[in-house]
């Protein structure tokens, strides 16, 4: 169907999403990663331009529900700035064996590497969401947004705490994210103690803030969950800006909460609520 994976609309669609994310100054360096679950039909259209002649390796977890999916994901110390520019060279589509244990490079990366050193919890949370939302949500992105990380400094890591004061932070927060925001202790990026933290906090949340590190979210598709992470950055600058104004002085009430929550056919996460 296609001359070239590069013409894919889903791979538009990616590298799109990864380079605004760039562009909001989240991706310093080789910071974050982005995987996306290929639609069947998406992988169809461009399997004539794969190559399965790679070995499977390890995975470092099973993920036995997403036996035989295709993921497009980012490379691990590839930069964001240069996917835009060079993008079989930064990102690759991988294929999951029939175990779930294993997978191997089927695109891309095609000056050598490999994928995300995230992989790991990518696939564990794909594999929470995919139960978790019966097969809806497709996206894992983690960034670094600025002020999100920065609030993990001064704030408690407590998840009711921290989604109560971004609800208050603006009137869209609790729309867009209405059953909160999980919040993991600092720990070692890429390892299976954060994976597996993470993926009990996907079963919940859509967004799990990483204590001093970023934050982590899932979605349908690459707009909700940019637009999701977008939210949550910008609810943290805000709430940066309040206490560098001499704090809150007044807010939305838990009842306004409430009201919110019914006017827009909303669950809000009650235990959350003071």
């Amino acid at each position: 169907m296609y001359n070239s994976v590069l013409e894919a609309p889903f791979v538009k669609g990616y590298v799109k999403m990864a380079n605004e994310g760039y562009e909001r100054g989240w991706h310093e360096r080789n910071g974050g990663n982005l995987s996306y679950r290929i639609k069947k039909e998406e992988i169809e259209s461009v399997k004539a331009l794969l190559d399965f002649s790679k070995e499977f390796t390890p995975i470092g977890a099973t993920v036995e529900n997403l036996k035989n999916e295709y993921f497009l994901v980012s490379g691990s110390g590839k930069f964001f700035g240069n996917i835009k520019s060079a993008t079989e060279e930064n990102i690759c589509i991988v294929e999951v064996d029939d175990t779930g244990k294993n997978y191997r490079i089927v695109w891309g990366l095609v000056a050598g590497g490999r994928p995300t050193s995230e992989l790991p919890a990518h696939l564990m949370n794909h594999s929470v969401k995919l139960t978790a939302t019966n097969g809806e949500h497709r996206v894992i992105y983690h960034a670094h947004p600025v002020n999100a990380i920065a609030i993990t400094f001064v704030l408690p890591l407590d998840s009711k705490i921290i989604t109560h004061l971004l609800w208050e932070m603006m009137t869209e927060c609790p729309v867009i994210f209405p059953q909160g925001i999980g919040v993991v202790e600092w720990m070692v990026p890429g390892g299976e103690k954060i994976a597996i933290a993470s993926s009990e906090l996907m079963k919940k949340f859509d967004a799990i803030l990483w204590a001093h590190h970023g934050v982590f979210c899932s979605g349908v598709d690459f707009d909700l969950t940019f637009g999701l992470m977008d939210t949550i950055e910008k609810a943290a600058e805000i709430y940066v800006k309040v206490q560098s104004m001499g704090g809150i002085k007044q807010s939305i009430t838990d009842d306004g909460f409430r009201e919110l929550a019914k006017d827009f056919g909303l669950t809000l996460n009650e235990g959350f609520l003071n």
